[in-house]
């Protein structure tokens, strides 16, 4: 026999009420404007290697710490010159690891090093890397080619790079509801990028 709409004693399994439960996102302190990332407008591979690097190593911090640290990424990567990067080798590695102005962690710094290869593979390939993230009939297929492609991009890193490279991506509210878990980064990133194309 089904329940009526609100018999029984409006708990759930665990014993608790629903509607004293607090998403996520309600939790999560306003980030300050200026530690926010906007699009960029890419003028060479670097960039698009920096907004890589930036999806692959902020998984878990603030944007306030990636921006603080910022500065040495760009130092510690050589200014993300693709050619350069590829072309790091065990002892920069070692140099990385024991460098406490970046965010240090050994699979993703080799993540990185192949990501350049990646993409200058890519643009020598199809004569720019914008030329190959245009040869896609759709998003879903870009997304599925650049996670195979690139270390440590997944669904939410992918957008995160196309959106900030000025790239086309899907309207952020019905695509966020198709990922699982609260992301309210992604969603003050997204707002405040409309925010400012509507000055």
């Amino acid at each position: 026999m089904k329940r009526k709409p609100g018999s029984g004693s409006g708990k759930n399994a665990k014993g608790t009420n629903p509607g004293a439960l607090k998403s996520r996102s309600a939790t999560v302190k306003p980030t300050q404007a200026q530690d926010i990332p906007g699009k960029i407008v890419p003028s060479k591979l670097a960039d698009y290697l920096e907004i890589i690097t930036i999806a692959v190593f902020q998984a878990g911090t603030s944007w306030a710490m990636v921006r603080k640290k910022w500065p040495n990424f760009r130092k510690a990567f050589a200014e993300f010159d693709p050619t350069a990067v590829s072309k790091f080798d065990q002892t920069d590695i070692d140099r990385l690891m024991q460098d406490t102005g970046i965010l240090r962690s050994e699979k993703k710094i080799r993540g990185t090093i192949d990501n350049a290869s990646a993409l200058l593979a890519l643009d020598s390939k199809y004569g720019s890397f914008q030329s190959y993230l245009r040869s896609f009939d759709g998003y879903d297929q870009l997304s599925a080619d650049l996670q195979k492609r690139f270390k440590y991009l997944g669904e939410m890193s992918v957008y995160y790079f196309l959106f900030r490279v000025s790239e086309k991506v899907p309207p952020f509210e019905p695509w966020i509801l198709t990922i699982e878990g609260d992301h309210p980064r992604m969603r003050e990133m997204v707002e405040k990028a409309a925010a400012e194309d509507t000055r």
